[in-house]
């Protein structure tokens, strides 16, 4: 009896394939109600890039000079930088949410439903995804009116990658909520603290080649920086090794935030 619930115990604690992607699916969609009961907020989440958009893209071109822009537009290379600055600032900003519900003791009811516990930190990330890709399509076709020359699936792609970008990012913000969970000012310090230099060093608002010659060492290292580069070579209706190098960027943001994510659920419910 002793072997057969040890067994028991074993196959809860490694589920199968099938148990974890049909979990995943139910953390999925239970993350998607908040924004569909909600649209007021995907909306308004809309109004600070736009506002980026029509105030501070048209300095850029009397400020740094057209040649900086690699032969494209003020708009068709600013465009890019601010689809990634949405994905930076709402995905990085989603472990407040888990701290809210470990504060009102939701996130603890959560744990006592048999759900695989890597389904919680991947049905969390992959919310991520959806979001994301309705917003930068939505923003790509306001721009048209204003000169933004759409390539359909080139940015089709380019949000993908986003996407998957977004996911890595979500689940290490969800990660560092459950680290500082109960000290929200870590969670916001951190998160401040990373934020900034990532989206400056990587180009979003300015170009790179612009500034001296520490700074241009610096984005090398910044993954944020393939990914820019990546969505802009998209963006003006080319694929290239820029493209390549964005996605493998996302893909191993993605992966690595997933594994972080996962081990630090597992260490929160033991």
């Amino acid at each position: 009896m002793r072997v057969a619930s040890t067994r028991v115990e074993q196959a809860e604690q490694k589920p199968g394939l099938d148990r974890v992607l049909r979990d995943t699916w139910y953390v999925f969609w239970r993350e998607m109600l908040l924004p569909l009961r909600d649209p007021f907020s995907l909306v308004f989440s809309l109004l600070q890039p736009l506002v980026f958009l029509g105030l501070f893209g048209p300095l850029l071109g009397s400020a740094v000079g057209a040649p900086a822009f690699g032969g494209q537009s003020t708009l068709q290379w600013f465009l890019p930088g601010v689809v990634v600055m949405i994905a930076l600032f709402g995905t990085s900003m989603t472990g407040s949410n888990l701290q809210y519900e470990l504060m009102t003791g939701s996130y603890e009811r959560i744990l006592a439903t048999p759900l695989s516990r890597s389904s919680l930190m991947i049905g969390r990330a992959l919310k991520e995804w959806a979001p994301l890709v309705v917003q930068g399509l939505l923003i790509s076709v306001v721009c048209i009116p204003f000169g933004f020359v759409l390539h359909p699936l080139h940015v089709l792609f380019g949000l993908i990658i986003l996407g998957i970008f977004g996911i890595g990012l979500g689940a290490l913000s969800y990660s560092l909520a459950l680290v500082s969970q109960n000290k929200e000012w870590i969670f916001w310090g951190v998160q401040q603290t990373l934020l900034f230099p990532l989206m400056i060093l990587s180009g979003i608002m300015l170009p790179i080649e612009a500034g001296p010659e520490w700074m241009k060492v610096a984005s090398l290292f910044n993954p944020l920086t393939y990914l820019v580069n990546a969505e802009r070579e998209l963006f003006a209706g080319a694929v290239g090794v820029d493209t390549l190098y964005g996605l493998l960027a996302a893909v191993v943001t993605a992966a690595v935030g997933l594994v972080v994510g996962i081990r630090a659920i597992g260490r929160n419910t033991n």
